[in-house]
């Protein structure tokens, strides 16, 4: 997965921009939600307001964020993508898109396309999954090689 990510960075032109990761999903999460709370921005990437904090500032320099007032609730700020905002993110993962494309008509058969639908919707639930801390099994080492 790391590689894969760091290909689909690379051929998507997303190491041209001069963001890191961070920064593009941050940027990413405000194009896709409208005008959002730093704090909304922090819950929604699971990181902590501070790393928001810094990502918005770099994204704020650039010009591609913007903050203003909340009209129901002037002691908070709202964040607002630039609209040059919207067409890079759409031309990152149209690149993406691209690359993805080409490799699989590449490297994936008609036969291992079914599998590789489904490794992609497991993946999306575990990403999406929120689980219960308690409730978590901790496996020791041992565990989880036997697992294999």
């Amino acid at each position: 997965m790391k590689r894969l990510r760091a290909r689909l960075r690379a051929e998507s032109g997303q190491h041209a921009t001069g963001l890191t990761a961070t920064q593009l999903a941050v940027l990413a999460e405000v194009v896709r939600e409208g005008p959002v709370t730093a704090a909304r921005l922090a819950a929604l990437e699971h990181v902590t307001p501070q790393a928001i904090a810094q990502s918005l500032a770099v994204l704020k320099a650039a010009g591609l964020v913007h903050s203003a007032p909340d009209p129901r609730d002037g002691r908070r700020k709202l964040i607002s993508a630039d609209p040059s905002a919207g067409a890079l993110i759409e031309r990152l993962l149209a690149g993406r898109a691209s690359f993805l494309a080409r490799a699989m008509e590449t490297a994936v058969t008609p036969d291992e396309l079914g599998t590789l639908e489904k490794a992609v919707e497991l993946l999306e639930r575990l990403a999406t999954v929120e689980p219960d801390i308690a409730a978590v099994r901790r496996w020791t080492p041992h565990e989880l090689h036997e697992q294999r």
